[in-house]
C-alpha cells in the first residue's frame, strides 16, 4: 500500500505552486471523451487551416496517456500575464501605430513556464520515491483547455479561450503529466465541466453574451465555441507562413502580430490581473512603436532585438507581410509610399506582391481620399466599437 498522503501532497503541491509565481493551480483526470468529437468536427472542416501537425496528431490531443504512458492526473496551471500600462485603446486608435498581441510583447512564456513546471515536477518528485511526469506548454498535442476547464482554473469562453471571473482572459496555461493518483479539483469550474459534457446544451457564465462572435473584425469565430483559424488575424500573422487572404487585408488595422479584439471585449476582463512576472512587461519599445520604425529594421536587427521573444520564431519574411499590410491599411502618407516603394528594390515576389498592394491603398487614398476615408471608417467600424468599449470598460488599460 502507498504510504503517500496525497490529500496533504496535494496542498503542498499547490503551495510550491504559488511560490513558483502561478496564479493557480488545478488538478483533472485524463478522460476528455466527450471532446473528441468536437475536435474531429473541428478538423474535418478544416479550420485548422495549414497547420498540418493539429490534423497529424489526431485524438492523441484528447488522449493524454496516449501521449505520456502512465499518465493518469493532469496538473494545470495559470500564469497572468497582462503588462502594465497595456494602452489597447491608445495604440488601435493610432493607425499609424504597431498593434503587437499582450501576450507577446514581453519574453517567450515557452521556456519562463516550461521552467517552473519543471522545477514543481522536481519538487513532487522529492516526495514520490516513484513517480514520473513531463511537462507541457504548447509544445505538444495537448488540449489544454478542456484539461483547464476540468482542473478549476475557469471556463472556455465563446471565443474558446479560457475565462476566469476573479482574473479575465489575460492568462497562459501549462501542464504536468503525472501518474500518481492525486485528488480531482473540486470548484464551480471543474463541476461545471463534468456537467456541460454530460448535457447537450453547453451553459456557462458566458450566459447569452456573444460579444466577442460581433466584434472578430474578420468573423472567424463562426459560431459560439468554434474559431476558423483561417479567418484569424492571430492564425495568419503568426502561425501562417502563406500571403495573407486580400479580401481580410482591409481588416486587420494595424494589428501585426496577433489579435486581442475578442478578449478586449469579454466583460469579465475588467477583473483582469496584471501580472507579475517582470519577463511580461513591454520590451525593445514594442508597445508604442510606428509601423514604419519596425519596418526599416533590418533582418539581423529583427534577430537580434527579438532574442527571447516569441515574435522571432515568425520570420523576417512575415514580420514583413504583416507590416506591409498594415502600412496600407494606415491613413496616406508621402513617408510611407516611400519606405513602400524602396523596400520593393530588397524583397523577393512574396513580400513584393503585399507591397504592391499596400501602394495600392495608398495611391487609392491619395486619389480619393474622401472617398477611401469614408470607406476606411466602414472596414475599422469595429474597431472603432472596440476602442470606446475599452476607454470606459477598461480604463486602467486603455
Amino acid at each position: 500500500m502507498s504510504l503517500i498522503n496525497y490529500q496533504e501532497l496535494l496542498e503542498k503541491i499547490k503551495f510550491w505552486g504559488k511560490e513558483l509565481g502561478f496564479s493557480d493551480v488545478g488538478i483533472s483526470d485524463i478522460d476528455l471523451s466527450a471532446h473528441e468529437s468536437v475536435l474531429e468536427r473541428w478538423l474535418a472542416n478544416n479550420y485548422h487551416g495549414n497547420m498540418d501537425y493539429m490534423a497529424r496528431h489526431g485524438l492523441m490531443r484528447a488522449r493524454p496517456a496516449e501521449l505520456v504512458p502512465g499518465t493518469i492526473r493532469v496538473i494545470s496551471v495559470r500564469l497572468d500575464y497582462l503588462p502594465h500600462n497595456a494602452q489597447f485603446a491608445s495604440i488601435l486608435k493610432d493607425k499609424n501605430k504597431a498593434y503587437i498581441s499582450r501576450y507577446a510583447l514581453g519574453r517567450d512564456y515557452h521556456k519562463l513556464m516550461r521552467k517552473r513546471l519543471q522545477q514543481l515536477g522536481q519538487k513532487i518528485a522529492e516526495h514520490c520515491s516513484d513517480f514520473n511526469y513531463r511537462p507541457f506548454v504548447d509544445s505538444a498535442p495537448v488540449m489544454e483547455r478542456p484539461l483547464a476547464e476540468k482542473a478549476g482554473l475557469g471556463w472556455a469562453g465563446k471565443h474558446t479561450l479560457l475565462i476566469n471571473k476573479k482574473a479575465g482572459s489575460w492568462f497562459f496555461l501549462g501542464e504536468l503529466f503525472v501518474d500518481i493518483p492525486l485528488p480531482l479539483t473540486d470548484n464551480e469550474y471543474s463541476k461545471k465541466a463534468i456537467e456541460n459534457t454530460t448535457t447537450e446544451s453547453k451553459t456557462n457564465d458566458c450566459g447569452t453574451c456573444v460579444a466577442c462572435i460581433k466584434i472578430c473584425p474578420t468573423k472567424a469565430i463562426v459560431e459560439p465555441y468554434t474559431v476558423d483559424a483561417r479567418r484569424c488575424i492571430s492564425y495568419f500573422t503568426i502561425e501562417s507562413p502563406d500571403a495573407i487572404p486580400e479580401e481580410l487585408r482591409p481588416l486587420m488595422g494595424n494589428r501585426i502580430y496577433g489579435c486581442d479584439d475578442c478578449q478586449l471585449i469579454c466583460p469579465w476582463n475588467k477583473y483582469a490581473q496584471l501580472s507579475l512576472v517582470d519577463d511580461f512587461q513591454a520590451r525593445n519599445n514594442l508597445d508604442d512603436s510606428s509601423l514604419l520604425t519596425l519596418f526599416a529594421w533590418s533582418e539581423e536587427y529583427f534577430l537580434n532585438t527579438l532574442q527571447g521573444s516569441p515574435i522571432r520564431r515568425i520570420g523576417f519574411q512575415s514580420w514583413l507581410r504583416n507590416i506591409a499590410v498594415a502600412l496600407g491599411n494606415a491613413p496616406y502618407s508621402d513617408i510611407i509610399v516611400t519606405a513602400l516603394t524602396e523596400k520593393l528594390t530588397e524583397v523577393n515576389e512574396f513580400l513584393a506582391e503585399h507591397i504592391n498592394w499596400a501602394l495600392a491603398q495608398q495611391d487609392h487614398k491619395k486619389m480619393l481620399s474622401e472617398q477611401a476615408g469614408a470607406e476606411q471608417e466602414k472596414n475599422h467600424r469595429l474597431t472603432l466599437r472596440l476602442i470606446r468599449s475599452v476607454e470606459k470598460g477598461l480604463t486602467r488599460d486603455a
